[in-house]
């Protein structure tokens, strides 16, 4: 069913435009707390968001639109992603929401919806409320709205929890760690964890006006990261995405480690601790044929599936694995969190830095990736290249060309126009030849 409102990761867009206005923040609070009445127990939301300029007017429409349905709300101000599922799951809320638009630039926002459990929700709930969004939803008798309140201990909590993930027998004393909060959510408690647990700690992204989330920082841009590390000297650098689900690091050279080689080195270290559940992880389709190698040369195995943190934790869950995430730097691991989190993912990789004792360079390059190339080609609204003969009988000649020494995958883009044409090998200039033809082919069919 087509989804109108609802994404691959909650709903999100330019803010005071289409879907994402104060009016339409209020009728999502309203439907999904209509939704989420069930039983006669005293109903409660948390609602927590990022940095941006537009979170109090998203605030304030959804705090209107819960508690006039009867709900309590419960607000903490600025906390990751991942506080928010987690705080969900301990104060026994009915449903938390995270306002927040991740790595997109200030001037986009989103709702992402979390329920009872931890958990993003399921398509079926999503559909639910959508359905709600669009339709007549009752209002309680004044003596049952909600109330609003906001609790100022939140990050403390959220705090006491990641720290509570990082071995009982380690400190990072004599570890000089760059710490990037891209101007977003984790831009206190990220810094306030790590020097509590004893890093020699150098924090830049920290000083968000509403206006620089993501601007030039973070995750996504992760060259003043490199640049940071190297002149001051540092062990490490990690930068965090806006709403900290999401994690790169940066080694003492100040080369970028992705979400693979942070895989591998967590699944490596779990199993040799006889912690890693399912003999491997989950990644996405995106992620690097060298790493399936390199889990496969130590007895691993890796689950591939379509693109997106909701698809990876669904996988994990049904196929009882514990580690899992994106090449983007998505790393969800189960045994602590319901969803991504970029701070947890970073302080087990700061463990295995601190019990190696050597450079991070050398303890988080896994394996030598394989030439990867990705290329998007726009084709007219209505067209359907991928449907014609011709880039069909293209797409099978590279898939037979590179058969056994790589891969080709082909995907339309979920929100725009566009096919994504990726390939990887052994031979770069051969992968540049494939992705080319493939992209000559779906233009000529456009």
């Amino acid at each position: 069913m087509a989804r109108k409102y609802f994404g691959t990761d909650g709903i999100r867009g330019a803010t005071n435009a289409g879907a994402m206005t104060a009016e339409m923040a209020m009728r999502v609070g309203m439907a999904a707390g209509a939704y989420f009445l069930r039983g006669n127990h005293k109903h409660r939301v948390v609602i927590g968001k990022d940095t941006r300029l537009s979170g109090y007017m998203l605030e304030s429409a959804l705090v209107a639109g819960f508690t006039s349905v009867g709900m309590d709300v419960v607000m903490t101000g600025p906390l990751p992603t991942p506080a928010i599922a987690m705080l969900t799951q301990s104060m026994r809320a009915d449903i938390g929401v995270m306002i927040s638009a991740s790595h997109n630039p200030f001037a986009d926002n989103g709702i992402k919806l979390f329920g009872p459990d931890g958990y993003k929700l399921s398509d079926e709930d999503e559909e639910a409320i959508e359905a709600l969004i669009d339709g007549e939803v009752p209002l309680v008798p004044s003596a049952q709205i909600g109330r609003a309140k906001r609790i100022d201990d939140a990050a403390g909590r959220y705090i006491h929890f990641a720290k509570s993930t990082f071995p009982s027998d380690l400190r990072l004393d004599g570890l000089r760690v760059v710490v990037d909060c891209a101007h977003g959510a984790a831009y206190k408690v990220a810094p306030d964890a790590l020097w509590e647990l004893g890093a020699d700690l150098i924090a830049i992204g920290v000083k968000p006006d509403g206006l620089n989330i993501n601007d030039g920082v973070g995750s996504t841009a992760p060259q003043a990261l490199g640049e940071t590390v190297v002149a001051s000297g540092a062990d490490i650098g990690i930068a965090l995405d806006g709403d900290a689900d999401r994690l790169i690091v940066v080694d003492e050279q100040g080369r970028v480690i992705d979400g693979d080689q942070l895989m591998a080195t967590i699944a490596a270290a779990w199993a040799r601790r006889g912690k890693l559940a399912g003999g491997g992880l989950v990644a996405t389709v995106m992620s690097n044929l060298g790493l399936e190698r390199h889990l496969s040369a130590q007895g691993l195995g890796l689950i591939r599936t379509k693109v997106g943190d909701r698809h990876v934790l669904e996988a994990m869950r049904t196929r009882g694995y514990n580690v899992g995430g994106e090449q983007s730097g998505h790393i969800i691991l189960s045994d602590y969190a319901t969803t991504g989190d970029g701070l947890v993912a970073a302080l087990q990789i700061l463990a295995e830095v601190k019990r190696a004792g050597a450079p991070a360079s050398e303890v988080l390059h896994r394996f030598d990736p394989l030439p990867q190339l990705l290329r998007n080609v726009r084709f007219a609204a209505g067209s359907k290249p991928l449907e014609a003969g011709a880039v069909k009988d293209t797409i099978a000649a590279a898939e037979a060309q590179l058969a056994g020494r790589g891969r080709v995958l082909i995907r339309p883009s979920g929100t725009e126009p566009v096919i994504r044409v990726m390939a990887e090998g052994e031979d770069a200039g051969e992968v540049e030849q494939v992705v080319s033809r493939i992209c000559a082919a779906v233009q000529a069919a456009a």
